[in-house]
């Protein structure tokens, strides 16, 4: 106890461990920091959208709540199953480089539709075209970063990723806030502008961002082009990751139940992006060092003290009745994201084999989009029946249940 109480010896742990910081931060290969800035352009596009869209579908459209929670769980939804084909023919094909610009270009090609859309069939139009998009080049991308990277660095190379999509993902929304003002509340005029970084996001990924050697070798004759006979050769290990991953993911919800929320506070419409904001802007901070401690500690501990931000996060916003209890739940919620989605993503990546992790990530991505659908549909009913505190309250009393059942199970 002695030890571990002396202040030299905690401060070179500490200094360790920014060093084991600074010395990551500047071996990963220039392949990450490419991906990096491709999610980030994209995510200042998608969630300049995603920010007004809650609020667009319910003032302008006049859409119910039901009804958000069904367009958000199936658009997710989506792009789950999207991720397990692409993955799978990523596999296949060696050419993940080729599925991203695709995905990449579906949802640049989604973006002039929402500000043209003038029902809920034109939103669920762009959604579904956006989120076939992510879907295709989300599995490829995240098995690219795996293939790229050292195996010593992936925590760090998932959580640099993660964070710098996270600026972005803060980013939108601040343009957002900003752009409403300048355009007296336009929904639609500040949503034409999110066209503009998706096509500056094609870009970077067409010339900055080069399929790694041994991604190019043949896959073995055993496999052949087929989901279920890919699948057969997934570890047991990959499996468990599964399971955690979809109780981590029914914790949780759709985050536009987020925007929402800080609305029935009395947050004013042009404002109400400054949820995401603050939720990123912890997200994109929490991120990169999650990632590093994923790297030495164990993935256990780090899960257990994400679910008990998201139970915290989740009983702020129950009881939120001003904006600023809002944005402090948000926080807890971006910090949450930080701590479990990279790690997550490491999880995957350690537990596939190399020639199948597309596979492996789009499975992943299946079962947890099919969780969040389920999520995001219970979050709108329960907010429709008894209000939105009882929304959340729930959320609460799954993330506990999930965070007990890792304290017991080891």
């Amino acid at each position: 106890m002695r030890v571990l109480n002396n202040p030299k010896i905690n401060m070179v742990r500490a200094g360790g461990v920014f060093a084991a910081i600074s010395v990551r931060f500047r071996s990963l290969p220039a392949g990450i920091w490419a991906l990096g800035f491709v999610s980030m352009m994209m995510d200042i596009s998608s969630e300049l959208v995603h920010s007004l869209l809650p609020v667009f579908m319910t003032s302008v459209l006049g859409i119910g709540m039901v009804a958000i929670g069904v367009v958000e769980g199936v658009a997710e939804a989506t792009a789950a199953i999207s991720k397990v084909f692409s993955g799978a023919i990523s596999d296949h094909l060696k050419k993940r480089k080729l599925l991203a610009v695709l995905g990449y270009g579906l949802g640049a090609l989604s973006k002039p539709i929402f500000p043209l859309a003038n029902s809920i069939g034109w939103v669920f139009c762009a959604r579904f075209i956006d989120r076939i998009g992510k879907g295709i080049r989300g599995a490829p991308r995240d098995a690219l970063v795996a293939d790229i990277t050292p195996p010593q660095l992936r925590g760090a190379a998932y959580g640099l990723r993660q964070s710098l999509d996270s600026i972005g993902a803060f980013i939108g929304p601040l343009l957002a806030v900003l752009l409403m003002d300048m355009f007296a509340n336009n929904v639609k005029s500040v949503l034409w502008v999110s066209v503009v970084p998706a096509l500056i996001c094609l870009g970077i990924l067409i010339a900055a961002v080069h399929e790694p050697v041994h991604a190019e070798e043949g896959t073995s004759n055993s496999l052949k082009l087929s989901i279920r006979a890919y699948a057969k050769f997934l570890p047991v290990r990959f499996w468990l990751i599964i399971v955690l991953g979809t109780v981590v993911t029914l914790a949780r919800f759709s985050e536009a139940f987020l925007i929402l929320r800080a609305q029935n506070a009395g947050l004013a419409i042009g404002y109400v992006p400054l949820v995401f904001i603050v939720m990123n802007i912890v997200y994109s901070g929490v991120s990169y060092p999650a990632g590093i401690a994923s790297d030495r500690f164990s993935a256990r501990t780090l899960l257990i003290i994400g679910l008990a931000v998201l139970v915290a996060a989740d009983l702020v916003l129950a009881g939120a009745t001003a904006p600023l209890q809002v944005l402090c739940g948000a926080a807890l919620w971006g910090l949450h994201m930080g701590v479990t989605q990279g790690l997550l993503s490491k999880l995957v990546a350690d537990t596939a084999p190399k020639e199948l992790r597309g596979t492996a990530f789009g499975i992943f991505n299946l079962v947890c989009g099919g969780a969040l659908l389920l999520a995001s549909i219970t979050a709108g009913a329960l907010w429709s029946a008894y209000g939105p505190s009882a929304t959340f309250i729930a959320g609460a009393a799954f993330a506990g249940t999930a965070m007990l059942g890792l304290l017991i199970y080891r």
